[in-house]
């Protein structure tokens, strides 16, 4: 399913799918809201945690996957801070494959050269699990294959009133003129800073809606939605969603 039509009658060689020499389409930084892992299960008669679990078997596919494609930054919202309102159950079983996420794959992202980022107030998180964070992204910092940022706790007008106290802080301290003040410095800001330009959002399960993710870093980038599960999302549909982003005239407003 897509959001936006693709460029009909194109004479771009791009728009020939057998002529696509680069497999990003042009995308340099993608980002998916994972939705569905429950549905998943339910569909399945299993139980929700089962849904989870093979949620997290498809993030590191799909990991895998970008980063032999040449993608340059992918941002997997991985944990909202409104999901906080879920059960507790639930949550424990959430954190507890997050821990071990970092512990079985940190190695693997070190040797493919990827660099972790996280985005949100991960801080919030249980002390073990902020330490293992914190481990993994000394480790990996110096990495520049691919960054991989994680939203974890993380709500994007949360992120942003951040980004307004801080330059607002710069302002108190005589060190930036609010007259001064424009859309980069807010970029750089944000938790995303460093990364390029996001080009393309992707949502799985049928859901229409960004639920507070990039918002300000969606501002021009295009939208794909899936009925597709996220356990069900794996190299095909990324291609599906590349190519049509490929496909698309992407103007910013320009005419």
């Amino acid at each position: 399913m897509r959001l936006m039509p693709t460029k009909k009658g194109s004479t771009d060689p791009k728009s020939d799918a057998g002529q696509i020499a680069d497999p990003t389409h042009g995308a340099r930084h993608i980002a998916i809201i994972m939705d569905g892992n429950g549905r998943w299960a339910k569909k399945k008669h299993l139980p929700r945690a089962l849904g989870h679990k093979k949620g997290v078997e498809a993030v590191r596919d799909i990991v895998r996957v970008a980063g032999e494609m040449g993608i340059e930054a992918m941002t997997l919202y991985a944990f909202s801070s409104e999901n906080w309102s879920r059960p507790e159950d639930e949550i424990t079983d959430l954190m507890g494959l997050l821990r071990q996420y970092i512990q079985s794959d940190i190695d693997e992202f070190d040797e493919n050269g990827i660099r972790l980022k996280v985005i949100g107030n991960y801080k919030a998180l249980d002390d073990d699990i902020v330490d293992l964070i914190d481990n993994a992204l000394e480790r990996t910092a110096n990495n520049d294959r691919m960054t991989l940022a994680i939203a974890l706790n993380y709500g994007a007008q949360d992120e942003m009133v951040r980004a307004v106290k801080s330059i607002a802080e710069s302002v108190n301290q005589g060190s930036m003129d609010p007259q001064e003040i424009g859309a980069d410095h807010i970029s750089d800001a944000l938790d995303t800073a460093g990364m390029p330009p996001l080009d393309l959002l992707i949502r799985t399960s049928g859901e229409l809606r960004l639920s507070n993710f990039l918002l300000w870093q969606s501002a021009y980038s295009e939208l794909y939605f899936t009925d597709t599960l996220w356990p069900d999302f794996d190299k095909r549909e990324l291609q599906r969603a590349l190519k049509s982003f490929g496909d698309r005239d992407r103007r910013f407003g320009g005419r």
